[in-house]
């Protein structure tokens, strides 16, 4: 944590000096007020006669002393706000960098609702354990040994009384800390959950309601709430146990206190201002005390989220970036080279012994069941992950060996899933370039057959998206993401399914429009329609993670029979193939 609380050591220690200040006032009112007890009231020093002038003095003294610490303290806050506040703020944005840089394996692993706390909650806990600790290390400190060494001064018999009500206190409070520091981890883990069903069930409000399962939801999700309520509970019955049990040593030790002072001022060795001096003393010794608690309380909680965090901050990229920028001689080539591909934790690969060549400006169209790698072949050309064996090179270099922002600017995709932000139309296709004209973006809208209906949105192409696209239908977000890919100035274009929710003319008029607005690119098109694949030069068919046929349309009609079976579902009888 070091790494992040030297940027701003600076405030920490000003905020340290100031609380000293404070603490160093509230450790002088008592004295003061035994001087306008004893001497200014009682008159001890003067034979009984109380003396206004003293009174008077000293308590301006005092008011000085209050306004001081008074002004330390609030300063003080400011200046440890700024301390965790900016350290929480590069925590946070060391994270989100850090998770922006995941492989999705690793993005899986975690787990987003997992993410999502770690980002926030734990963060939050870290700034606060780092705040508590500037605040609460010198002021608990200092209250608490300045209390005894102030009271020993006083007189040694209070400051014995005290002392031994001490090992009790620290008992308690060792106890109680022991107790609860387990629970810290697993209310952290059981956050987690109830962010995990919060954010799944949000996301897929429709399809709860479709199914109609509010009320297995409702269930779902306040089992995860009451157990995190349980986890809570137990640790605050804890330390409800544990503050009136301390409180209750330290006024049995104030009553001591009263019963040894009252004894010594009938002996003549103790004052009345002595023993409300000592009486102050203890219960600011208390205060002392309690704030050793919290502070305890908070470092046990915020280490246990510290060291969340720092899963995120040390979890590299398992994707190493290559040192290749990506000028070639050759533009829109690409080739997978005996390619095996298995997920992480998967039994069975995904992909066995592909191999595969597309040449510049080719249009190959990849089809098969469900299942059979089709969409897997595009994670690994994006690099989204590394295959298991073999290579896939684009413009005939690895992947491996490209920087992936230089690999990912030769391509623009549209993937099976169309994501869109909750910002305007034009700026969900213009998300992929860094800036783009009105023109560019009405022209790639014009070539994916969604200017129509953006145009005809109240506010045009500066209508807000609702979150996730929400406010669009299946075939618009479609459209829309089709738009972004073709904006981007790239060597391939990918659509992963990325038309089903067209009809067939509206598909049609998308890929007559593409075949003019990107002449030269090479495009990869996944489908399950004949209709979209029929027209691209070459067409492979997939099955169980190979390649099983290869060709053009007509030729896999002739020779791979799966493909003639998908052309009979999807036409009709064999007579009726062309």
């Amino acid at each position: 944590m070091w790494k992040y609380v030297k940027r701003y050591i600076h405030f920490a220690v000003i905020a340290a000096l100031l609380m000293v200040g404070e603490v160093l006032a509230d450790l002088y009112q008592p004295e003061l007020m035994k001087r306008i007890v004893d001497d200014g009231v009682l008159g001890l020093d003067t034979g009984g006669s109380g003396d206004p002038r003293l009174i008077l003095r000293v308590g301006i003294f005092m008011i000085l002393a209050v306004i001081l610490g008074g002004t330390a303290g609030s300063l003080n806050n400011v200046f440890a706000h700024m301390f965790c506040q900016n350290l929480g703020n590069d925590l946070r944005k060391d994270c989100f960098r850090n998770i922006m840089s995941y492989s999705f394996d690793r993005m899986e692993r975690f787990g987003t609702g997992s993410l999502i706390t770690r980002v926030t909650n734990d963060v939050n806990q870290v700034s606060m354990l780092v705040g508590q600790f500037i605040r609460g290390i010198v002021r608990a400190g200092m209250l608490t040994f300045g209390s005894l060494v102030c009271l020993y001064r006083l007189n040694p018999s209070f400051g014995a009384v005290v002392l031994c009500a001490v090992p009790f206190i620290l008992a308690c409070m060792i106890g109680c800390i022991w107790t609860a520091n387990p629970l810290f981890s697993r209310l952290q883990a059981q956050l987690d959950q109830v962010n995990a069903i919060l954010q799944e069930d949000i996301s897929g409000i429709r399809v709860v309601k479709a199914c109609v399962r509010e009320s297995y939801e409702k269930l779902r999700f306040g089992k995860a709430n009451g157990e995190l309520i349980q986890t809570q509970l137990k640790f605050l019955v804890i330390f409800a146990f544990m503050s009136p049990t301390v409180n209750a040593l330290m006024y049995l030790a104030v009553a001591v206190i009263l019963m040894t002072g009252s004894a010594q001022t009938a002996q003549g060795t103790a004052t009345p201002g002595m023993i409300m001096a000592a009486i102050t003393y203890a219960t600011q010794l208390l205060d002392g005390i309690l704030m050793v608690v919290m502070i305890f309380q908070t470092l046990s909680r915020g280490y246990a989220s510290w060291k969340r965090v720092r899963e995120i901050l040390s979890s590299g990229p398992a994707l190493m970036d290559g040192d290749f920028d990506g000028e070639t001689e050759r533009h829109g080539s690409l080739e997978f080279r005996a390619v095996s591909f298995c997920y992480p934790g998967a039994r069975q690969p995904a992909l066995r012994h592909i191999d595969l060549t597309v040449r510049p400006g080719e249009t190959l169209a990849i089809i098969g069941p469900t299942g059979s790698g089709k969409s897997t072949l595009v994670d690994l050309m994006l690099r989204f992950y590394d295959v298991t064996e073999g290579a896939v090179l684009v413009d005939g270099v690895d992947v491996r060996q490209y920087r992936q922002k230089a690999l990912r600017d030769k391509v623009g995709a549209a993937l099976q899933k169309s994501e869109l932000f909750s910002v305007s139309l034009g700026e969900n296709i213009a998300w992929g370039v860094d800036s783009a004209s009105d023109e560019a973006i009405a022209a790639a809208a014009q070539t994916a057959q969604a200017a129509d209906f953006i145009q005809a949105a109240p506010q045009g192409y500066h209508t807000p998206v609702a979150e996730r696209g929400a406010s669009l239908s299946g075939g618009q977000k479609q459209r829309v993401s089709i738009a972004r890919a073709v904006l981007k100035p790239v060597e391939f274009l990918i659509f992963d399914d990325s038309s089903s929710a067209l009809d067939l003319k509206t598909e049609a008029a998308l890929y007559d429009a593409l075949d003019c607005a990107c002449p030269g690119c090479t495009k990869i098109i996944i489908a399950q329609r004949i209709a979209t694949v029929r027209r691209a030069d070459r067409i492979a068919v997939m099955d169980q993670g190979t390649i099983v046929g290869y060709g053009t349309h007509q030729e896999l009609l002739d020779r791979c029979p799966i493909y003639r079976d998908i052309c009979r579902s999807q036409i009709g009888s064999e007579e009726e193939l062309p």
